[in-house]
């Protein structure tokens, strides 16, 4: 099925959120493509590059061991050529085809970048399975094997592969030309390659001795100086842009333009990050995945510059930061961050094997080069990035910046200019509340229709579950379907989202959001905000506009004493037609009589139960697996679904007494 995100009308919709400035961006854009088509020079040519930007003395040696044989053991399927990307396995990586789509078997066409209609899946295949493997992160984490082990045959599959794809990716034409986020990923791929491969006699050849490598980096760089992501579209994209950008103008800056090229890039990475990053230091995406990507490009940034000696400005540790310290507030016992809006699996820098947790690796990195607050949680996990960005990386009280940022002195439990307030309670009850902004920028553009919606965990268990992404391109009513206020633990009217969506990447109009009152602080004189255990009653109470005429307002309240999270939906306005929706995780089994549901599940080889008693003036009925519609469905990782339960009531709402759901967990 084509995606619809390349029909006239998702074009003119996409015009109409863009202001005069972008426009004139855009039309220029327009313009040095036409010219750049009949106009493809070699680059400038290069004599006597070194590359210098090496990891310290004793740096591998400071991998632990775990964590390096988790490595090594990805290293070695990699070599056998299986791998797995969004859900479909692959054994075809030894050689492999990089402009091929295993999960709908077709190759993306040859021509000028672009020309290419990368948005239409019968045209291209799936984009997302076609871009992955030219990040070539996979290409890292053999290099980093090779780091680990000094085995060849590691450094000579990335060096075959690298050269495979150069000479089967000319500049500007195909499509892994055509799209600004996988060149800068790629080139930040490429300036840790050849720092892992150092000591491999090879490297250099690879490298600064090769015309093509050369030709190739150069041609990435120019690309990216020409094409920033632009307004409405400067979200992750942007940053990692500039990121890719700035740590090849830095650790490849072997070409005349290459002073410039870094100044640009530190210039829009600090601008970007900020613009990108709220104050509370949550992602504006309000996308938790996009907050681990961006964190991750920041610090690798960040290595780059240290390892080189450029200066950087304060603003851009200071949102590092203030980022870290926000994931260490929002993760739950076992360090799990919310799943909040789009995710489509996409990491900055891959050194690590399967099994690795990627946010206890941030936090421990975070550790290294920030200083751990005492309320943060403990990390226990080992992996490989944090050694290595940590050599690199100044810790941030012997940088020379001064630390302005006002660190929290207990843990966060309300991140008002994000609108997510994290309520906790007794037996690891984790309970994430949105209250928050719609997305960012003009078009929000990996927002879901989620306002109000509530996430509940117990001991790191989905119970109430946002079912997550799945999909991006390809699929319309499945994006439709788990990006929809139906598709969330909300509640729903006359049969429509609140947000309107004008299609995959697009909404057009945006549901307002408020928070009315927080109480995290709980009924003890002494509590804290780092552990609700042992309080009393948490509150959070916001609203909505996003249905014309009718605002929906909901209370939430989590007792400690009985273990008991109350959910209150209030619909003001004319008589309405409602659905409410609780998605249950996939571990969670469920017994629906009446309006009653016995909730069990086993955590660690024991056994798990709560009962939630939802509104009884609604007919409930449960949905599983469903395809048409789709309902019933949870998403635990990008191109990957599986069945689960979904409770939905109907009736109508007419002013009258509010809908009252009752979740109690038992001990």
């Amino acid at each position: 099925m084509t995606v619809n995100s390349g029909s006239p009308g998702w074009y003119l919709r996409r015009l109409s959120r863009m202001g005069p400035r972008e426009v004139g961006g855009r039309a220029g854009d327009a313009v040095r493509r036409r010219r750049w088509r009949s106009a493809r020079p070699d680059g400038p040519s290069v004599t006597g590059a070194r590359f210098t930007a090496l990891l310290p003395a004793g740096t591998i040696g400071a991998v632990p061991s775990d964590a390096a044989k988790r490595l090594v053991a990805e290293a070695d399927r990699l070599l056998a050529g299986h791998a797995e990307y969004f859900g479909v396995d692959r054994d075809d990586l030894a050689d492999p085809d990089w402009w091929y789509d295993p999960k709908t078997g077709r190759r993306a066409p040859w021509g000028y970048a672009f020309d290419v209609p990368y948005r239409n899946e019968d045209a291209v295949g799936d984009i997302k399975q076609i871009w992955e493997l030219s990040r070539h992160q996979y290409l890292t984490v053999l290099a980093a094997a090779y780091a680990v082990t000094g085995n060849e045959r590691y450094a000579e599959r990335v060096a075959e592969h690298l050269r495979s794809w150069w000479a089967g990716n000319a500049p500007l034409r195909g499509v892994h030309w055509t799209s600004g986020i996988e060149l800068g990923i790629r080139l930040l791929s490429w300036v840790w390659i050849r720092r892992l491969l150092d000591g491999w006699p090879g490297a250099a050849a690879l490298f600064e001795d090769n015309p093509v490598a050369l030709r190739q980096i150069w041609h990435h760089q120019r690309w990216l100086a020409a094409f920033p992501s632009r307004g409405s579209s400067a979200n992750n994209h942007v940053v990692a842009e500039a990121a890719g950008q700035f740590a090849a103008a830095c650790a490849f800056g072997w070409f005349p333009s290459s002073a410039r090229w870094r100044a640009d890039s530190l210039r829009s990475l600090e601008v970007q990050l900020r613009n990108n990053t709220f104050d509370s230091g949550l992602n504006r995406e309000l996308a938790t995945e996009y907050h681990g990507l961006v964190l991750e490009l920041g610090l690798a940034a960040v290595a780059e510059a240290d390892a080189a000696g450029v200066p950087v400005p304060a603003s851009i540790r200071q949102v590092l930061l203030r980022m870290t310290d926000a994931l260490a507030a929002v993760v739950d016992n076992r360090l799990r961050p919310p799943r909040q809006g789009d995710a489509d699996d996409g990491h900055g820098l891959v050194v690590d094997g399967e099994g690795t947790d990627r946010w206890a690796s941030l936090l421990a990195t975070g550790d290294a080069v920030f200083g751990r607050l005492a309320w943060w949680p403990a990390v226990t996990g080992t992996d490989v990035r944090t050694p290595l960005l940590a050599a690199l990386i100044r810790p941030y009280a012997e940088n020379g910046t001064a630390p302005d940022v006002s660190r929290p002195e207990s843990r966060p439990a309300h991140f008002a200019d994000a609108g997510m307030t994290i309520l906790r309670g007794p037996g690891e009850i984790w309970c994430r509340c949105d209250g928050g902004p719609h997305g960012f920028l003009s078009i929000a553009a990996h927002a879901h229709a989620d306002a109000l919606s509530v996430e509940v965990r117990h001991d790191g268990v989905d119970v109430l579950a946002d079912p997550g992404t799945y999909c991006y391109h390809g699929q319309p009513e499945w994006r439709q379907y788990f990006r929809s206020t139906l598709g969330h633990n909300t509640l729903q009217l006359d049969g429509g989202d609140q947000s309107v969506s004008g299609g995959p990447f697009l909404w057009t109009r945006h549901a307002r959001s408020r928070v009315l009152a927080v109480d995290t602080s709980g009924t003890s004189p002494t509590s804290d905000t780092s552990d609700t255990s042992d309080r009393g009653t948490v509150r959070w109470c916001a609203e909505h506009d996003g249905y014309q005429r009718s605002v929906h307002r909901r209370r939430v309240e989590l007792t400690a004493a009985s273990q008991e999270l109350r959910v209150v939906d209030e619909v003001r306005g004319p008589r309405r037609a409602v659905r409410l929706a609780f998605h249950l995780g996939p571990a969670i089994a469920a017994d629906l009589v009446g309006n009653r549901a016995q909730l069990t599940w086993i955590r660690d080889g024991e056994d798990r139960s709560a009962a939630l008693d939802l509104p009884g003036q609604l007919s409930w009925r449960a949905h599983r697996g469903e395809s048409d519609p789709p309902l019933g469905w949870y998403s635990p990782g990008f191109g990957r679904k599986e069945p689960t339960t979904t409770l939905v009531g109907t009736g109508f709402a007419d002013g009258a007494a509010g809908f009252t759901t009752v979740l109690r967990f038992r001990g």
